[in-house]
């Protein structure tokens, strides 16, 4: 009997640690990535540079690796996921080494980018896919929990960099990061291990071929959703802590909107995923879809600091529900058979987003002064995004069906 048939009582441990090096591994990964926002102002100051040309850090690194990540998906469903993830962390503390020592933006955007972005690329779909084959009735908590560590690094890694940053400046403080790298990621992992479901052979493992799930509607409108919603899961990132500063908001409060969004993700991960193993997976993709946007509403007319805070919780709140949810919904509909090379390729969906979100949102505030246009279009592409994922689960007749499959016993 394959761990796909087995009860869910005799899901292994193994499962568990699979889950827990996933959970550092991303911590790791999206700690870095995302103290960009306490890098900032660093760099505008060292290089006299716009907030376009910055934002070009963290657009052009998130491009790679969401773009790299449907080959990482097929090199790590042919050569499992500890070899491919542990090259990625190796490039991810490349990258930080070689941006320390550049004598301009130039330089750091080159090293930075594709340092981050190839190592990120390889790390994080073989990684949170890893995890999916290795449970049935949990997997919607096991998905949560692992993708927590996205939310634990978006937390700890500004206000870790800020910290390092008042103590050194931020060469140094990238090689700091660059070790931590190597020590805590490469740690990780090395504990990624293919679940037996997804390593029986092509014929023996249940599930639907690449290409026939790539031509399905289902697949095609969850890819639509990924592309439209993706300017308004990364803009914040980059941009959060500018507007804040722009509000007379000091510099701490200001870094540390990107650590409340990884609180509200890390909510998002661990609260959700489990509640929608009860409601079912599909109708709380579309629902946290819908609160995506609508969070926006509070930037919008944020005054001061504590519409901020509340926007950033409410905003990583859905942020996570729905990147924990994505996986998990892909292995629902399509099987472990090509699970990896799915999920990679439906996070190329997010690459242009995350591309021009930042960069775009950098160049309407440097021509107008103001965040408010950018705000608008993220509300209007959420509400397209909603859209598209209903499409994409069948809204509430396949949603009842999805339910069926989470409350049923073999």
């Amino acid at each position: 009997m394959s761990l796909a048939d087995a009860p869910p009582e005799t899901e292994p441990r193994q499962a568990w640690v699979v889950v827990w090096a996933c959970f550092t591994a991303l911590a790791v990964i999206f700690g870095v990535s995302y103290s960009f926002a306490a890098f900032f102002e660093p760099l505008q100051q060292q290089f006299a540079a716009t907030r376009a040309d910055v934002s070009m850090l963290f657009g052009v690194s998130g491009l790679i690796y969401f773009v790299l990540g449907a080959g990482a998906g097929m090199l790590a469903d042919r050569f499992g996921p500890r070899v491919v993830t542990s090259l990625g962390m190796l490039f991810i503390a490349g990258g930080l080494l070689g941006a320390s020592f550049a004598a301009s933006l130039l330089g750091v955007i080159v090293a930075y980018g594709l340092g981050l972005g190839i190592g990120i690329g390889l790390v994080y779909t073989p990684a949170i896919a890893c995890v999916q084959p290795w449970f049935t009735r949990r997997r919607g908590m096991a998905a949560g929990l692992a993708s927590a560590g996205i939310g634990a690094g978006t937390l700890a890694g500004p206000l870790l960099v800020t910290a390092l940053l008042a103590w050194s400046d931020w060469r140094v403080t990238l090689r700091v990061v660059a070790a931590v790298v190597l020590l805590m990621g490469l740690a990780a992992t090395l504990l990624l291990q293919r679940a037996p479901a997804a390593t029986a052979g092509a014929r023996a493992v249940a599930g639907t071929p690449l290409g026939q799930a790539l031509a399905s509607p289902s697949y095609r409108w969850l890819y639509a959703m990924a592309l439209l919603a993706s300017p308004g899961m990364f803009i914040p990132f980059a941009h959060a802590s500018a507007a804040a500063r722009d509000l007379g908001i000091d510099e701490l409060r200001a870094v540390g909107l990107v650590g409340l969004i990884g609180v509200g993700s890390l909510a998002g991960r661990f609260v959700i995923g489990s509640f929608a193993d009860r409601i079912g997976r599909a109708r709380t993709l579309v629902l946290m879809q819908a609160s995506l946007g609508l969070s926006f509403l509070l930037w919008a007319f944020a005054g001061g600091y504590a519409a901020m805070a509340v926007f950033a919780v409410w905003m990583g709140l859905s942020y996570g529900g729905i990147v924990s949810l994505m996986p998990a919904f892909v292995m629902d509909r399509f099987g472990a058979r090509a699970v990896s090379s799915l999920v990679g390729i439906l996070y190329t969906g997010a690459a242009l987003g995350n591309l021009g979100g930042p960069v775009l949102a950098g160049a309407v505030f440097d021509q107008s002064g103001s965040y408010q246009g950018v705000i608008w279009a993220c509300v209007a592409l959420s509400a397209l995004a909603t859209f598209a994922a209903a499409r994409a689960t069948g809204w509430r007749v396949s949603d009842r069906a999805d339910a069926a499959t989470v409350r049923r016993r073999p």
